[in-house]
């Protein structure tokens, strides 16, 4: 995974803010994890289609939440655009 996730000012973490910011088109690449509720992470990834969005599947929520450095699970990270 990027780099990116780490820095708090190059990430977004959640379903919501990374659908926000598709829509915007601030972002340039998503990262979704696989064991999340598809609920969650369909909409994020149809977002993603729709926008041109490069989007990586990750393994676990556990995996993704340490890649952004933080204490909990992740379903959905973006990084924004530089």
């Amino acid at each position: 995974m990027q780099g990116g996730l780490k820095d708090a000012a190059s990430r977004l973490v959640g379903a919501r803010q990374a659908l926000r910011a598709i829509a915007a088109r601030t972002v340039e690449h998503v990262y979704i994890a696989r064991d999340a509720d598809p609920f969650v992470t369909r909409p994020v990834m149809d977002a993603c289609e729709k926008n041109g969005v490069r989007f990586t599947e990750v393994d676990t929520m556990a995996m993704l939440g340490a890649a952004c450095g933080i204490d909990v699970k992740a379903s959905v990270a973006a990084v924004k655009k530089r």
